[in-house]
């Protein structure tokens, strides 16, 4: 049996047309520049293709991934935009790549030195868009320099890729890169960074290549940066409608909405004494005659351990918090004493972990927060087994499709989608 084949116990529903709005609206906050929708990380947790075509949906003309297996399943899904993997390792299958059409991302000697080589097997010509590392000290060649001018490593390799093109197996159609601090705006970093970038991006004309692309703009800089736009933004977290600078302002003030909400239904519902220990070491002891409801979701499938005791979950219109120990599949809550809190719950009654927040309930945000982490590792964290139930399937081109065992499409509202 698959999983779709049993009622789960939880589940992850994503708004489809949540993506879709989130990319228009960045799409026309980067007005003169075209965009690109990050999708790596299966699509930051939400699902990689059902993402991906929403995406479309909602603008975007190209499509990235970091790894190459993840491009190849877009091309496999039928989806033929421009497609880009950058972060590859010596001996990745880059014939597959050319065979596909798939632009790559060019951080070292060896990358291109591979690359031309699958190039000349399959007598294809290799799109290629050459990282240049501007400061993150990362992924890329790197071009900070004392004197103020373009890094070696960074000249050698566009002048490698030059050679390349000349002998006729590349084509250098971008330049690309990656901030280290956009989400503070302000930061000296930025404009530090933009400089070795238009640095790099001269000395690629001087060699006579005639770049399609430049691009290093993130979610952060997407929404606070304007001038590092050049000819393409690239969104990951503000598509999934998660804000990328939470200290400068939510989702809903760049016109944003979250695509995520994380349901689980009530497993059992009992009364305990006030005095009772709750969980795993008992680390939370109830403070008066109370009722525990138990939800069947743990850090099995994503639930931070961390957030032990201070996770949020909205249940029977009561906002509250975990009581006691996150467990590999469980979860408590203490709803209050009968006739006060969620007094109405009761075992199947859905709970959410996080959505978003329009209902008064937890964000992923929110949840970062009592993690001590980011939201980006909160919705990408979130487990395999959960299903992925999609909203508004049809008015992105996804009516009746799966991508898995565990993915369904469905129009219906999150409270019924599983029911």
């Amino acid at each position: 049996m698959t999983s779709t084949d049993v009622h789960s116990p939880a589940r992850l529903v994503v708004d489809l047309r949540a993506i879709r709005d989130n990319v228009a609206e960045l799409a026309r906050r980067a007005a003169g520049a075209r965009l690109l929708a990050v999708v790596k990380g299966d699509a930051y947790g939400h699902g990689l293709v059902p993402t991906a075509r929403a995406a479309l949906a909602g603008g975007a003309t190209w499509l990235g991934t970091a790894q190459l297996a993840e491009s190849l399943a877009l091309r496999a899904a039928g989806i033929d935009v421009p497609v880009i993997s950058w972060l590859h390792g010596p001996g990745a299958d880059f014939v597959r790549a050319l065979e596909a059409d798939v632009d790559l991302g060019v951080s070292a000697p060896w990358a291109l030195a591979e690359i031309e080589a699958a190039a000349v097997a399959t007598g294809r010509v290799a799109r290629l868009h050459v990282k240049i590392d501007t400061g993150l000290a990362r992924n890329g060649a790197f071009g900070p320099s004392p004197d103020g001018s373009l890094g070696a490593d960074a000249r050698s390799l566009l002048e490698a890729a030059a050679d390349a093109e000349q002998r006729g197996t590349v084509r250098v159609v971008g330049l690309m890169s990656h901030f280290v601090e956009s989400d503070e705006p302000g930061s000296p970093t930025i404009r530090a960074q933009q400089d070795v970038f238009e640095r790099a991006d001269a000395y690629a004309s001087g060699l006579g290549l005639g770049l399609q692309v430049r691009h290093m703009a993130n979610s952060a800089a997407t929404l606070t940066v304007p001038d590092s736009h050049y000819d393409l933004v690239r969104p990951g977290l503000a598509i999934y409608g998660l804000s990328p600078v939470p200290q400068v302002a939510g989702p809903a003030e760049y016109g944003l909405r979250p695509a995520m909400t994380f349901v689980a239904d009530v497993a059992n519902v009992k009364s305990v004494p006030a005095g009772q220990g709750v969980s795993y070491g008992h680390t939370y002891v109830t403070p008066r005659a109370t009722r525990l409801a138990l939800l069947p979701v743990g850090y099995a499938d994503g639930v931070p351990r961390h957030a032990s005791g201070s996770g949020p979950v909205l249940v029977g219109g009561l906002r509250t918090r975990l009581a006691g120990r996150v467990c590999m599949d469980q979860v408590v809550v203490d709803i209050g004493p009968p006739g006060e809190g969620a007094a109405t719950v009761e075992s199947g009654d859905p709970a959410v972990l996080f959505g978003d927040g329009s209902d008064g309930g937890p964000t992923a945000q929110d949840w970062a927060d009592a993690a001590g982490t980011i939201s980006y590792e909160i919705v990408t964290r979130m487990s395999g087994r959960l299903p992925r139930v999609y909203l508004g399937a049809d008015e992105v081109g996804m009516t009746g499709q799966t991508t898995d065992s565990t993915t369904r499409t469905t129009t219906r509202t999150a409270g019924g989608a599983d029911r």
